[in-house]
């Protein structure tokens, strides 16, 4: 077997082999007599089995076994010749030629992505510092009739009803004279002015009082999810059973006791009301740090780390990264233009020219914070990656084993888990920044 080796770079190897047919041959009756003593062919006791009988029963997978061993030595013996270690292999080795001539032999080149090697020095030097946002009193007073909303009790009033407040009624809906499923409800509570009826029906409600009828006569939108009543007019039987109004909310002591869901006491010296502020301050101050963390800090705290290291790069991930961004762009396109684009070769080539420079700084920025990650102690567990997919899915109303179950036949869970980590290990060195 002949092997040279080319070392591209320290982050990508290419290793380069010859097998003959002679060795292909060799391997394929070792692994046949091995068989042989072990194998149960029908008309042979099991273990006497000649190995021309399992070479003849077994055909052409045992040399596709045969070149298997092959491969597998000229890549283990390329990888010493080159001095890598199987721990710095970073992705499956991609072949890049696998050429067999008319008389068995192989001519293959296997291309190996090593994990980059870099120092990364003083890295919160280029970690920004980020002021603390500032929350105002009429903020934290806004919060707390927010909360308060959410807590009231409604109290009935003897009024006409306006808009904001309750109206209890009974109803029941016609269509052509006949009534319709989903169409009646006993003592329902709609807010007036919410919207959550179709339009023109809260309007008509407005000014009647406790006992009161009235037909409400509307028209289902022609985009109506029920299509027996989209665009038809339709008649509600309503008929008033009380006004409710929100009970006036007291802050003291003991309402700012239950809105207080930090679970922190008092500080001394410090009333019910007082804890209540400081902790909604603090709350909503961390609300508007998280915003910019997310929404600036973050972006172009990746985008300086990439670009304040210079390192050689494996091919094959930065490959799959273009491949991917190729993908998102081509999702905008027509089936007209993706037909084109198949004999469009030149197109093909600017489409992945276009995306590489941003597929490698995002290659480069990923391999930077996994490094950020080690020197910080944090990793990502599967518990915690099962853990955050599960109440993804439940919030959006998926079946968090299925999604779970999407996510790996897909290949999706090691992005999953780099995104995870990349959140926690730039939101760690933000704040360290900041603590400082």
């Amino acid at each position: 077997m002949e092997i040279s080796v080319n070392k591209v770079n320290s982050a990508n190897v290419i290793i380069s082999g010859k097998i003959t047919k002679a060795e292909i041959d060799s391997a394929l009756e070792k692994i046949a007599k091995d068989l042989s003593k072990q194998a149960n062919i029908p008309g042979f006791r099991k273990g006497k089995t000649p190995v021309n009988a399992v070479k003849r029963y077994y055909g052409d997978r045992l040399v596709e076994d045969a070149k298997g061993e092959n491969l597998r030595k000229l890549l283990e013996d390329g990888q010493k010749e080159a001095g890598v270690e199987s721990s710095q292999i970073i992705t499956e080795p991609h072949f890049s030629k696998f050429d067999e001539d008319e008389n068995g032999n192989l001519d293959v080149e296997i291309e190996v992505s090593l994990r980059p090697v870099f120092e990364l020095g003083d890295y919160m030097t280029h970690v920004p510092t980020v002021e603390k946002p500032e929350v105002t009193s009429d903020e934290v007073e806004s919060r707390i009739v927010e909360m308060s909303d959410r807590v009231s009790n409604f109290v009935e009033v003897d009024k006409a009803v306006e808009n904001g407040d309750t109206l209890v009624f009974d109803f029941e809906g016609f269509v052509d004279g006949k009534p319709f499923d989903g169409g009646k409800a006993e003592a329902y509570s709609l807010k007036i002015g919410s919207g959550n009826f179709i339009p023109g029906f809260e309007d008509q409600l407005i000014g009647l009082k406790k006992g009161d009828e009235k037909d409400v006569v509307v028209t289902f939108p022609e985009n109506y999810q029920a299509d027996n009543l989209a665009g038809k007019e339709a008649t509600f039987k309503c008929k008033a059973v009380k006004v409710e109004q929100k009970e006036e909310f007291e802050l003291n002591e003991d309402t700012a006791s239950k809105l207080n869901t930090s679970g922190e006491e008092p500080k001394e010296g410090e009333t019910q009301v007082d804890a209540l502020r400081r902790t909604l301050k603090e709350q909503i101050e961390n609300e508007k740090l998280s915003k910019i963390y997310n929404e600036e800090t973050k972006p172009a705290l990746r985008e300086t780390l990439s670009d304040s290291y210079s390192f050689d790069l494996p091919r094959a991930v930065v490959e799959q990264e273009i491949e991917q961004r190729a993908n998102n762009l081509l999702r905008d396109y027509t089936k007209e233009q993706l037909e084109e684009l198949k004999d469009n070769k030149d197109k093909i080539i600017e489409i992945r020219n276009q995306v590489s420079p941003e597929a490698e700084k995002s290659v480069r920025a990923t391999f930077v914070i996994d490094a950020l990650g080690t020197a910080e102690g944090i990793s990502v567990s599967d518990q915690e990656l099962q853990q955050i997919i599960g109440y993804e899915a439940m919030m959006s109303g998926q079946d968090p084993v299925e999604t779970m179950k999407k996510y790996e036949e897909s290949g999706y869970l090691p992005l999953i888990k780099m995104s995870i980590l990349e959140d926690k290990v730039l939101t760690k060195i933000l704040e360290k920044k900041m603590a400082n």
